[in-house]
């Protein structure tokens, strides 16, 4: 998601920084003048916490959740995941939804997508888990360079750790969805043969981050790419600027409004204040910091895109849905997977960034529909 809140922002070691504005679409192209400054896995399960669940999700349908000990480098990571699933005797089939990566990243954009689908009466017995990536929504956010490699590690260790909450699947015997950036990387590691599922759905699939994705990655951009995304992760300056760009309610309101979601009638005041209660979680900036300035992005042009799902081609079915709201050149991205190979189905649906979440019934229709084409 990219930034949304108009401001200026300047110091004694800052001159005049760079406004946005998300009503006209433009933005100051020199958005930034900065001063040079030196500036294996465990499994564990953790008792239900519903404190991440809205009270109207509580009382719609069951869910469990828990915890798993990520170990990564020096850091042990607790991990937040759901489980959903309905009681039946044979034996099931599951799917892995991961949310779409962004400064407000949350597993509860899949929520009701997860609870459709299960509760439908098919041949198969259909159970959902979502997990939140490490440094967003519910899961621990230590302070670590995050980049799309980290991200990548973390989701092969996820589907592969024999002892980790997916150890009962077998291989070649899971679903995966991801939204945003999250079904590139899926895809990513999947030609790396990281990954075996079945098949993917990539929902609204992205690669560039905000800035990048505006502005370009020239050699003087990624410099103050760098320079703010010191300044986010700096200890008292860094906060001030990320409450200032997206810890506020204005801002994460402005943001849903103009390309998260397609119809702002759409953004409710229960969604903007979860959203920014998750930025008020500790360490909540440094994962956003690196997503805004390009590190999270796991490739760097459309001609890698088109690769990535050209190498699926043979090897499992992929289903990709666009929306028909989404921002410009996100939008353009998406239609160059249209009829590409690798790619065993396109649809599209309404919505702009987050189609699964403004509209759930119908990407989980054509969720369905998909798995039934494939399995049933």
């Amino acid at each position: 998601m990219a930034f949304s809140a108009a401001f200026f922002f300047s110091s004694s070691s800052y001159s005049p920084c760079f406004t946005l504005s998300c009503k006209s679409k433009t933005w100051n192209r020199q958005f930034l003048s900065l001063k040079q400054q030196p500036t294996l896995v465990k499994a564990s399960s953790t008792s239900l916490d519903y404190s991440a669940v809205s009270l109207s999700d509580k009382t719609s349908f069951p869910l469990k959740s828990s915890n798993w000990e990520w170990k990564f480098m020096e850091n042990s990571i607790n991990i937040y995941y759901e489980e959903h699933k309905k009681e039946r005797s044979d034996p099931p089939k599951k799917i892995l939804m991961i949310p779409t990566i962004s400064d407000v990243s949350t597993v509860e954009e899949w929520r009701l997508v997860a609870r459709d689908i299960i509760q439908r009466d098919g041949k198969l017995n259909w159970q959902a888990m979502i997990v939140d990536w490490p440094g967003l929504g519910y899961s621990d956010r230590p302070k670590m360079d995050y980049n799309a490699d980290i991200m990548e590690n973390f989701l092969v260790d996820f589907i592969n750790a024999p002892d980790g909450p997916l150890q009962h699947t077998g291989e070649n015997d899971l679903v995966v969805f991801g939204g945003g950036h999250a079904a590139t990387i899926l895809v990513r590691a999947v030609k790396k043969g990281l990954v075996k599922p079945t098949a993917i759905a990539a929902v609204a699939p992205t690669w560039a981050g905000p800035l990048p994705i505006v502005f370009g990655r020239d050699s003087s951009m990624e410099t103050r790419y760098g320079m703010l995304r010191g300044t986010l992760r700096a200890p008292a300056v860094g906060w001030m600027l990320y409450k200032m760009l997206v810890s506020n309610e204005k801002a994460i309101q402005s943001q849903y409004k103009s390309h998260v979601y397609a119809n702002p009638e759409n953004v409710t005041p229960r969604i903007v204040e979860s959203r920014y209660a998750l930025t008020k979680r500790k360490g909540a900036r440094y994962a956003p910091a690196a997503f805004l300035t390009g590190l999270i992005d796991p490739i760097k042009s459309r001609e890698e895109f088109l690769e990535l799902f050209a190498d699926l081609d043979g090897k499992l079915q992929a289903l990709v849905i666009s929306s028909e709201g989404s921002p410009k050149r996100s939008k353009a991205e998406m239609e160059a997977l249209r009829g590409a190979k690798g790619v065993s189905k396109f649809v599209e649906v309404p919505g702009a960034l987050l189609p699964q979440e403004e509209y759930p019934t119908m990407v989980a229709e054509e969720l369905y529909r998909f798995l039934q084409e494939n399995f049933e």
